[in-house]
């Protein structure tokens, strides 16, 4: 079981994000991922820097393996463009670098005012965002011409000397079983048994499936309330809701219905080493192989001492 941690690019800057990495490896954790936002999801979060600036600064600072969770290569980014920064990124990383993708959300992907295209419609773009990416990883020239891409003469100079691996996020069926056909691995945000099981029966076999939560840690559960509460209310919000609002303002809006009280199930608060504990083994006995957390507030550590000194080493 691999544990990692959590760069949150909605609510850090870039020196804060690399200063939690080092700190990250220096706590014991085994991997990082790093999220990939244009907007954050409320101005209380407050940050948004370009991810792959960031990538580029962590490889300088740390030795761990990154995965993007998750980047969209369809709409905001070309995915000749996000071909060509990944592999730059596998080579700076050493090869310890994934790629992970999505269909993605409106709050980011529709800021050059494209439309926003259903679900079906977004995970045909990602199918064929995938193609062209890993044809552009094997080398040589290429040239495609398909229903959402074109791709004109074009080659990577710098690639790793094996293409990066490329994970897949995916909540509902049809992206599920996407991803267990294109993708090397799966992402997932809550520790869901049945759609690991899924990924696996449906083609993914046995695939590493990464899964992520979140805390808030500080000196008392309250507090820790309260600081989940204040900066991401917006992981309470129910079904589609977080993939086609457009705007942060109009979270701002939707999380109006969130209480207080709801936090505890999307949020570890607090300093109760147990607590992180039996949130891991939820993801352990959903069949994931690989379990990220991430820390939201100032506290950031105090959290990875509790990790140094009282949970990873419970894990083995």
């Amino acid at each position: 079981m691999r544990i990692g941690y959590i760069l949150s690019s909605e609510e850090y800057g870039p020196d804060d994000l690399v200063a939690q990495a080092r700190g990250a490896e220096a706590a014991g954790f085994q991997a990082l991922w790093i999220s990939d936002h244009y907007h954050p999801w409320l101005d209380a979060q407050g940050e948004s820097p370009f991810v792959w600036s960031t990538i580029g600064a962590l490889s300088q600072v740390c030795r761990l393996p990154v995965t993007t969770a998750v980047t969209c290569p369809t709409t905001r980014l070309h995915p000749a463009i996000v071909a060509q920064a990944a592999a730059t990124s596998a080579v700076l990383h050493g090869g310890r670098f994934t790629l992970g993708v999505g269909s993605g959300e409106a709050l980011n992907e529709h800021i050059l005012g494209q439309p926003w295209p259903s679900t079906s419609v977004r995970l045909e773009m990602l199918e064929e965002a995938v193609d062209v990416m890993r044809r552009l990883w094997r080398g040589g020239f290429v040239e495609h011409r398909g229903r959402h891409y074109t791709v004109d003469n074009a080659r990577l100079y710098t690639l790793p000397e094996r293409p990066p691996a490329l994970h897949m996020s995916g909540f509902g069926p049809k992206a599920i079983d996407l991803a267990a056909r294109i993708a090397d691995g799966y992402i997932l945000t809550r520790p869901d048994g049945d759609l690991v099981r899924r990924f696996r029966d449906n083609g993914g076999g046995d695939r590493p499936c990464q899964g992520g939560f979140k805390a808030a840690y500080a000196t008392s559960v309250e507090e820790g309330t309260r600081i989940a509460y204040e900066r991401w209310p917006n992981e309470a919000l129910p079904g589609e809701l977080a993939r086609v609002m457009p705007s942060p303002r109009h979270f701002e809006q939707a999380v109006q219905l969130v209480r207080p009280e709801m936090m505890g199930e999307h949020f570890v608060c607090g300093a109760d080493p147990d607590a992180h504990l039996r949130r891991i083994s939820r993801y352990v006995e959903a069949g994931f192989d690989e379990v990220y957390v991430a820390n939201s507030g100032p506290h950031w550590q105090g959290f990875f001492d509790m990790y140094a000194e009282k949970v990873l080493p419970r894990l083995g």
